[in-house]
């Protein structure tokens, strides 16, 4: 079951368009806009193996197949806002952030690049 609805999606759409037009967005807008585009990936690809960590604003579990209940999950994502954001709408490629100290990953399942970009966000 995909996760329940936090963002009202005008005002998620909003905040990503705002952080799209300028990066330097303040907290509240680039909260809005992380949470926002971690609950249509957790929308679009329901599950539970694969957390995506973006502190300090949001996790989302996503990903149909094996899923934890205990402690830290398997395969985890783990991405500054603003790397997240980037590769969320397309800005930069998976494969460009992925890996670096921005954007972290472990696990078989932790490649998002077949979900990534959100398109339509």
């Amino acid at each position: 079951m995909p996760p329940r609805r936090r963002i009202d999606p005008v005002a998620g759409e909003a905040a990503v368009a705002a952080w799209r037009a300028d990066h330097d967005v303040d907290r509240p807008t680039l909260a809005t806009a992380v949470r926002f585009t971690l609950e249509e990936l957790g929308a679009r690809a329901p599950g539970r193996s694969v957390e995506v960590r973006v502190p300090p604003f949001g996790a989302v579990q996503c990903i149909a197949g094996p899923r934890h209940t205990r402690g830290t999950p398997p395969n985890v994502v783990e991405a500054d806002p603003q790397a997240w954001l980037e590769v969320a709408t397309g800005e930069r490629g998976w494969a460009e952030v992925a890996g670096t100290e921005r954007l972290r990953m472990s696990g078989t399942r932790a490649d998002l690049s077949a979900l990534l970009p959100l398109v339509g966000v």
